[in-house]
């Protein structure tokens, strides 16, 4: 058989093997988790929702040890960038979601979160209406980040350029995307911003933006497809990539598999892996994740969540269940598989009340 010949026999091979995986019946329920949980349920037994994989855990060197490592010593801490700084701090760390331009609402949302999820991808807002909402309260407290509706220098550029500290890329499948977001995201010599004009230098006035935006840049790259698992590592492993996240929602969606099933634990125990084995730190895309699974101790981003200091907005109770207007329904879990509450997963430490950055 010729080389060419030989080579698309092997590749047909893997794909079917891989296609008659993911078209086997699941398993029995509590096959294949640790302590034989049912799905939806924190198990029984006092056992976290898993699958056949144990995540591994962290050595000396902690979770973003690499992020860390690539930092300036001379970029002053603590951050201005209060959401990577509560990283570095191993604090977990939640967003309040923004998809529709409300000033008012960004400026009183900013005070109790980590971070502000501006919502592009999924959304009809201009990048003049999110250039807004950042100059209307600059330093508000929460990092102003943006889900991009795609990794273009573009679009890149105009989320950096009206103040972002952050960049949120969806449907990441493979290295070459992963770095598309972390160089056009910095200024060289590490990155290929361009030097521009912009709203950054009034909001992050007296900072010495230019030489310090590098090392204040959150750069996160989403997870959402079994092509962006099966290449965790190159994903993980590119050089500016900070935060390595599940899009929970559509990665359950395009596997066909419950988030609760044994084959999408194991899916996210390989990103989650992936993320420490390259000095990242890992998150989730839904509050689902903060207690009841194996990988729950370890999620430090999440998109939602609660507030890091315990405020509830007026009316708007609920976060992470789809019960607001900018937040996606929780998908992807067995009839009975609401986000589990019992048992609790370890959480990281706790901050006081009293501030979300102290």
């Amino acid at each position: 058989m010729s080389r060419p010949h030989f080579s698309i026999a092997i590749c047909l091979t893997i794909m079917a093997v891989v296609l008659l995986s993911a078209s086997q019946d699941p398993p029995p329920a509590g096959a294949g988790r640790q302590g034989g949980g049912a799905p939806g349920r924190g198990g029984t037994g006092g056992a976290l929702i898993g699958g056949t994989l144990t995540p591994k855990k962290a050595d000396e060197r902690g979770w973003g040890w690499q992020v860390k490592a690539l930092m300036n010593p001379a970029t002053p801490r603590p951050l201005y960038n209060r959401a990577k700084e509560a990283l570095f701090n191993d604090r977990q760390i939640t967003s309040y979601t923004i998809s529709s331009f409300d000033s008012e609402l960004y400026c009183e949302v900013g005070k109790h979160f980590d971070f502000i999820w501006f919502e592009m991808q999924h959304s009809t807002m201009s990048w003049d209406e999110v250039r807004r909402m950042i100059a209307a309260c600059p330093k508000v407290g929460a990092a102003p980040m943006v889900r991009m509706p795609d990794a273009f220098e573009s679009s890149i550029q105009k989320a950096t350029d009206i103040g972002a500290l952050g960049i949120i890329v969806p449907t990441v499948d493979d290295a070459l995307e992963a770095r598309d977001a972390a160089r056009y995201s910095r200024y060289p010599p590490y990155g290929r911003r361009s030097a521009g004009g912009g709203q950054y230098g009034q909001i992050w006035a007296g900072l010495n933006y230019r030489q310090t935006i590098n090392d204040n840049m959150l750069v996160t790259v989403m997870i959402e497809t079994l092509e962006g698992v099966a290449m965790a590592e190159e994903i993980a492993a590119t050089h500016g990539v900070d935060v390595v996240i599940l899009g929970n929602n559509d990665l359950s969606s395009f596997s066909g598999w419950s988030q609760n099933d044994p084959r999408y634990q194991d899916a996210i125990i390989k990103v989650h892996d992936a993320a420490l084995k390259y000095g990242k730190y890992y998150g989730n895309a839904g509050a689902q994740y903060l207690t009841g699974y194996t990988v729950s101790a370890d999620t430090r981003m999440l998109q939602n969540g609660p507030a890091c200091d315990g405020w509830t907005p007026p009316g708007r109770g609920g976060r992470g269940r789809g019960t607001t207007p900018d937040e996606e329904p929780v998908i992807g879990l067995s009839p009975r598989g609401a986000p589990p509450t019992t048992p609790a997963a370890p959480a990281a430490p706790a901050r006081s009340a009293a501030s979300c950055w102290k």
